[in-house]
């Protein structure tokens, strides 16, 4: 039996073309969420959106996970670019994610290290990475790289910041979702990727860009995700 692909969003407008375009069968509410499951490129979903944050992000990754066995988990938005080469409007699809707000540096642990656990950097499932990969290519004018997203629960504008945790966590882009979810996959042993396109390069400029290019990264990430559905095999 085919098991759904769960689609998650952290805003309306990251979801919104999806559910315009899905055969929508049915609508479930959960922790406050809702669950939207139907077809789209003929494929089993379950789109979502978790609200902004960690805490949003791995209550509804895990709601995904035990209601509805989803194959795998797809998170799409928009993020910061941290490393210096990249523009708005690339992509960046994820290695691996990690949380940059997790700080017991006093106990002697490096920053990022969560205390007591196995890891604290979650890779992505490689398979996804390559279907990400392919579609990010032909949907981007400028550049589609694989690289470490970095979350935490703050907007970062600050120059300083961004020169921080692109040297101590070697992060290429940060943005407030991500690690959550890859958190709670890696704990259930669910596949995950995570796609960001570059709103802003988390300076001081990033509320004006942020809201300027919402719309445009909704359509690039809209077409990423269902080419990449229509390559997965079933």
């Amino acid at each position: 039996m085919e098991k759904p692909i769960g689609i998650i969003g952290a805003m309306e407008e990251e979801i919104a073309l999806f559910l315009k375009e899905m055969e929508q069968e049915r609508t479930e509410e959960h922790a406050g969420i809702s669950f939207y499951i139907g077809r789209l490129v003929d494929r089993s979903v379950v789109i979502c959106r978790s609200g902004v944050g960690k805490v949003n992000a791995a209550v509804c990754t895990q709601v995904l996970i035990d209601r509805f066995q989803i194959e795998a988990v797809i998170f799409t938005g928009v993020a910061g670019a941290l490393d210096p080469e990249l523009e708005i409007g690339d992509i960046v699809v994820s290695s691996s994610c990690q949380q940059h707000d997790v700080d017991v540096t006093p106990l002697g642990l490096d920053k990022g290290v969560i205390p007591f656990q196995e890891t604290s950097e979650f890779p992505a499932d490689p398979t996804w990475i390559q279907l990400a990969e392919k579609a990010a290519s032909a949907w981007t004018e400028g550049r589609a790289i694989t690289g470490k997203v970095l979350s935490g629960d703050q907007f970062i504008a600050d120059q300083e910041t961004v020169r921080q945790l692109r040297e101590q966590l070697n992060g290429v882009c940060v943005e407030m979702e991500g690690a959550a979810v890859a958190h709670v996959c890696h704990l259930n042993d669910v596949p995950f990727v995570v796609i960001r396109s570059m709103s802003d390069r988390a300076d001081h400029s990033a509320d004006v860009n942020f809201q300027e290019f919402a719309a445009v990264a909704a359509r690039r990430s809209n077409g990423i995700v269902k080419d990449m559905l229509a390559q997965k095999p079933i």
